[in-house]
């Protein structure tokens, strides 16, 4: 126990609290950011800092454990829960590929028409990015995220009940918004584990396999129902109402085990008034130039993503012949190209170097797109979209790993709000223009349209700046 006898004394040791405070906030920043010294013995944060021998001098060293997906030991259900959610995000997001031909037909709309959704979508994930923050702050993480879900829910229910059309467009604001809040929380979760590549492949990976599983479904509720579409939202509605426990569950008490209000350090350093002023911290988000970029590249990323996902199966059926009940597990070749790419080659991606891959997996993707345009054979044309899907998997988390590296902390999440915005806002705008040139030219415009975005990514990832190791 350490004891005072003089005002001297006290005054060592606030400094000595104060010293102790910073280097706890550092404590939990990805281990490539910080030295971090692991007891194995304990899966707790530490909150106090080792007793000092009585004649001892001050010293601001502090023994501290990062946040792991192991430590404290509620990550492993926060990784699992963070994972359902994005595994909702893929059954949704891939969902209106193979449902456009039955929406279309239902409603009699063209193909410019059945396009509003996506836009709708993005509005909804747009109106999120500058409320992330804010109603974390407010609500903390677990309720945001509560929130999230039951927008979520909330949507499907009026899917599921085939609504006139214009409620359909409706219903996808708040599915864009439920989306963006949850991503952007957990992108932001994951990438400030000490293991945080390996999070950040579970948690897109799990994305992937939604991605797979939901042209399955919708075609086959479809095709087997007589084209009733809309039985297929039940499922999401399920998986939004088990999310929205779950996530209250693990994600109470977030703040505490933290030890702190959200991260506020950063490679520059930050008044008090500005590290907690929302207005502030969009500011110097929206002037920053990774964010930028990262916005930039996503939006293009994501909008070949959906643009693929979404009419793939009409150009397949349009140029190629195809049967609707079964050319709509094409779609499902490419999330499961996703998915596989997500978990088998981001290791390998951050073996190489992330910058390096990216660039090599986007080459890739663009020779594929091309056998995809050109060669007019079914068998040959799924494969190659199965492949483009495999190169195109990896690719998100590469990014989301490499931006929270070079993005100051104290705008991380808003920073990460805004680039996940604007991939909603590609896979709208993407899809919706390849609908309207598609119902002026032809279904192929979307292989011209995707391999721009894909040349469009090659540039904004060749601009981004060196990736540093942050110091403390």
């Amino acid at each position: 126990m350490v004891t005072t006898t003089s005002s001297r004394d006290q005054e060592a040791h606030i400094a000595t609290r104060h010293d102790y405070d910073h280097d706890l906030e550092l404590s939990i920043l990805p281990i490539q950011e910080a030295h971090v010294h692991e007891d194995p013995s304990s899966c707790q944060i530490p909150t106090t800092i080792a007793a000092e021998e009585p004649d001892a001098e001050p010293t601001n060293e502090a023994i501290v454990v990062a946040q792991s997906i192991t430590n404290p030991p509620i990550n492993k259900y926060r990784l699992l829960t963070v994972s359902l959610l994005n595994f909702l995000g893929g059954l949704n997001d891939s969902a209106p590929g193979p449902l456009i031909p039955y929406i279309e037909r239902h409603y009699s709309v063209n193909y410019a028409t059945v396009s509003t959704i996506f836009v709708a979508n993005a509005i909804g994930f747009l109106a999120a990015a500058p409320c992330t923050n804010l109603l974390e702050r407010r609500l903390g993480r677990a309720w945001t995220y509560v929130l999230a879900e039951l927008s979520l829910a909330a949507a499907y229910i009026a899917l599921a009940c085939s609504p006139p059309f214009p409620v359909i467009v409706i219903a996808f604001l708040p599915i864009g918004f439920g989306l963006a809040t949850a991503l952007s929380l957990s992108n932001v979760f994951c990438a400030n584990l000490s293991n945080g590549t390996a999070a950040l492949g579970i948690l897109h990976g799990s994305y992937g396999i939604g991605g797979t599983l939901g042209p399955l479904m919708a075609t086959g509720i479809a095709s087997r129902t007589g084209g009733r579409w809309s039985l297929f939202y039940f499922l999401p509605l399920g998986m939004a109402l088990l999310n929205t426990v779950l996530a209250g569950w693990t994600f109470r008490g977030f703040e505490n085990d933290i030890e702190m209000s959200p991260p506020v350090a950063s490679r520059s350093s930050s008044s008090p008034e500005e590290s907690f002023s929302h207005a502030k911290l969009l500011r110097g988000a929206f002037k920053n130039r990774v964010t930028l970029l990262g916005a930039l590249f996503i939006f293009a990323y994501q909008g070949a993503e959906v643009s693929i996902s979404g009419w793939i199966v009409s150009f397949l059926i349009t140029s190629r012949h195809g049967d609707v009940s079964s050319v709509g597990y094409v779609s499902a070749g490419f999330w499961a190209g996703i998915t596989v790419g997500r978990f088998l080659l981001s290791h390998p991606a951050h073996t190489i170097g992330e910058k390096v891959f990216v660039i090599i997996a986007i080459a890739g993707a663009v020779g594929f797109q091309l056998i995809v345009w050109l060669v007019p054979n079914m068998v040959g044309e799924a494969v190659a979209v199965a492949i483009v899907g495999l190169l195109l998997g990896p690719i998100f988390p590469c990014a989301a790993a490499v931006f929270s590296k070079l993005l100051p902390r104290n705008i991380q999440m808003s920073s990460l709000g805004f680039i996940t915005a604007s991939g909603s806002s590609g896979g709208a705008v993407a899809p919706f223009v390849t609908g309207l040139l598609a119902q002026k030219a032809g279904t192929f415009v979307l292989h011209p349209i995707c391999i721009g975005l894909f040349v469009a990514m090659e540039g904004c990832w060749g601009i981004l700046p060196r990736l540093k190791k942050r110091t403390i």
